[in-house]
């Protein structure tokens, strides 16, 4: 039988972990979304509310629809997968990809947990009580660590932010979708159920 875990910080605290402390509070409480900065903070997101959460699954159903698809091109992955950055952070996008060849220099070992790797393609789909700042400097980290392209997806303000590396950021107003590119070669996501 599982108890109920309330964790309880007064507003100004921050816990700072270690990457095997991180690991076992994971593995502890494996339906808490947790996220660990560079320098150690713990981040506990809340889950998604209703809407929110259907704007991911039509984001990870159409990716994952062309990740079938194009298997030998690598593997997708959902809101609920840690990657332990270069930098040492743990993060869990709301979609990601990693291209074959990077999945395949992995161990078992490596696979089973948190892959130590930032995705090739990364979302973030922005929820009602996001920070639009906070997520932009997460879509910096990732870039700084080795992601290739990155959307930034606001249902707010209908509205794309699109990372890459070494380019100045790309903001498209009310798209009807979004291609992958050279990234995600033949991938398109189709925003009428993001923006609905």
């Amino acid at each position: 039988m599982h108890s109920t875990l309330s964790l309880q910080l007064p507003p100004s605290t921050l816990l700072h972990i270690t990457l095997e402390q991180f690991q076992a509070l994971a593995a502890a409480n494996p339906d808490l979304r947790l996220e660990r900065t560079a320098t150690g903070e713990l981040i506990v997101n809340p889950p998604a509310g209703s809407e929110s959460g259907k704007r991911n699954f039509s984001l990870t159903t159409q990716l994952g629809i062309w990740v079938e698809a194009h298997p030998e091109l690598g593997e997708g992955f959902d809101s609920s997968t840690g990657f332990i950055l270069p930098n040492g952070a743990i993060r869990s996008p709301d979609a990601s990809w990693v291209s074959r060849p990077r999945w395949e220099a992995l161990t078992p070992d490596m696979r089973r947990g948190f892959a130590p790797l930032c995705p090739d393609f990364v979302v973030e789909l922005r929820s009602p009580t996001d920070s639009l700042s906070l997520l932009r400097e997460k879509m910096g980290e990732y870039l700084e660590n080795g992601a290739r392209l990155g959307w930034l997806i606001d249902p707010q303000n209908r509205r794309v932010e699109i990372y890459r590396p070494g380019q100045e950021i790309e903001v498209l107003p009310e798209p009807t979708e979004l291609s992958g590119g050279d990234v995600l070669p033949g991938f398109v996501l189709r925003l009428n159920r993001i923006w609905g």
